[in-house]
């Protein structure tokens, strides 16, 4: 009995003790969760606005649109519109009655102060091919500008004014610490209605829209016309990216809007305030995405990589780059595939030396390239090149594709240039897995298997070799206009 009453105190007490202990656990963890809703999401984005409004300006821009030469369009006799649109015709006639007037067109944008001394970041698209261009600032003053630089390939452009007084800027954060979920707001001049506000979160990161360099934050923070080149702010104050387009069927804000990262708006800022154009380095290949069948015809464990799928002139031939070829590394980063690629060349210094690793016939193989210049060799056009007459053979019929041999005719029709040869493609099964895979009348076959391919005999062959190998796909090269890209057929 003693023991049993000696028992009852320390049973009550272990249970108020696990009481007590569980009461201040469940306290601490919500203040926790408190403190980190107070965090995530204030109670008031005001403060955060007063403190970056005055950086951010609206743009209107002004461009002359040319006269209207030819003839006046036809009214019929009698019409009831026929006075008005005489007399619509006559007000904007030239004084010689030889066409219409020159007339002034007007868009609206956003933009925002980079540094006190005046720099403005915008869109291209806002203040492209504009004559005017005045900056309006929160305070309401009114100042003209000039343009610095543009760069259409990332859609930003960047402006300067003079200012008697510092101006005040905001600084660029960190694009890529930027998390899906992270609140966002943006600021601009929407439908023209002046300085405005909004905000949500990023919705999505690393989004591709249409360009080589595309790095799109996706926010559901209200964007709409007029909100372009304006500002996408994260809660310390920091530019995050630039608004540059929405996705909407109405052409009004569904909550799918997308800015440019930071991070590659910064590099292209600094370039155009340094050499008013940007200077983007050059590998000199065109390359392709490594698919799946891609990577079981060329024996590789996965697909990963840029395929090499053609080397013109340029930094990467000098290097000994082939085609066929998959770039595995560039500089040190791994490749993931073609746009990663095109990034991390293009963010690459001109002129520097990098080290490219390639897979090549089962092994690695390093290789040293001094980068060159993608804005010089974008405006370098090839020369015409001499014709050399072929012997024609009668079209073959395999793999879902009828091929001709590249005649004289066939060679100028589709502009092949001399020294290129292989199969023309004249007709494709819409039934075949060729179709599928996007062959088209017109493409030209210049290697099957890693061979070069002038007639239909030489595709029969790497057939058989590759059958013989125990392949399930034979690769194919094709050219299409100036672009080549690789194709693997199934063998079944």
């Amino acid at each position: 009995m003693r023991d049993t009453v000696a028992l009852i105190p320390d049973r009550q007490w272990g249970a108020l003790r696990v009481f007590w202990l569980g009461l201040i656990a469940s306290a601490m963890m919500l203040m926790m969760a408190l403190q980190a809703q107070a965090q995530g999401r204030p109670d008031s984005f005001a403060d955060l606005a007063d403190q970056i409004s005055p950086s951010v300006v609206n743009i209107t821009t002004s461009t002359t649109v040319a006269a209207r030469t030819g003839p006046d369009p036809i009214i019929p006799e009698g019409s009831p519109f026929e006075e008005f649109f005489r007399e619509f015709q006559d007000r904007n006639r030239t004084p010689d009655g030889r066409g219409d007037r020159p007339r002034r067109s007007s868009a609206l944008g956003s933009g925002f102060v980079i540094s006190e001394d005046g720099y403005i970041v915008t869109n291209n698209h806002v203040i492209e091919s504009a004559d005017e261009i005045n900056i309006e600032f929160f305070s309401g003053e009114t100042l003209a500008a000039t343009v610095v630089g543009t760069d259409p390939n990332t859609d930003i452009a960047l402006l300067k004014v003079e200012s008697e007084i510092p101006l005040p800027f905001v600084r660029f954060g960190d694009s890529d610490a930027a998390r899906v979920g992270d609140w966002v707001i943006a600021m601009g001049n929407p439908l023209g209605q002046g300085f405005s506000v909004s905000a949500g979160i990023v919705s999505a990161r690393g989004r591709a829209l249409a360009g080589s360099y595309d790095d799109y934050i996706q926010t559901d923070a209200a964007i709409n016309r007029g909100n372009s080149g304006g500002p996408l702010f994260n809660l310390q104050g920091e530019v995050v990216g630039v608004n540059t387009a929405i996705l909407s069927p109405t052409g009004g804000s569904i909550g799918i809007g997308f800015s440019m990262a930071s991070n590659v708006v910064t590099r292209v800022v600094n370039q155009l305030q340094e050499f008013g154009e940007t200077r983007r380095g050059w590998l000199g290949v065109r390359i392709q995405d490594v698919t799946d069948d891609l990577a079981e015809a060329m024996g590789l464990e996965e697909a990963a990589g840029a395929l090499v799928s053609d080397v013109p002139e340029g930094p990467g031939k000098e290097a000994g780059i082939l085609q066929g070829d998959v770039i595995l590394s560039f500089d040190g980063t791994d490749v993931a595939d073609t746009r990663a690629l095109v990034r991390q060349v293009g963010n690459t210094e001109v002129g520097k030396a990098v080290r490219v690793t390639v897979w090549r016939e089962g092994e690695t193989e390093t290789l040293l390239v001094t980068l060159g210049r993608r804005e010089d060799a974008e405006s370098v056009r090839p020369a015409a090149q001499t014709i050399e007459p072929e012997e024609p053979e009668a079209p073959a019929e395999m793999m879902g594709l009828t091929l001709s041999p590249l005649t004289d005719e066939l060679r100028s029709e589709l502009a092949v240039p001399a020294g290129e040869n292989g199969l023309v493609v004249v007709e494709v099964d819409n039934a075949s897995e060729a179709f599928d895979k996007g062959l088209r009348a017109g493409d030209l076959i210049t290697e099957a298997g890693w061979q070069q391919v002038e007639a239909a005999s030489d595709l029969t062959d790497r057939i058989e070799e590759a059958r013989e190998a125990g392949r399930t796909s034979l690769l194919l090269v094709v050219r299409r206009g100036d672009d080549k890209r690789f194709v693997a057929l199934s063998l079944e």
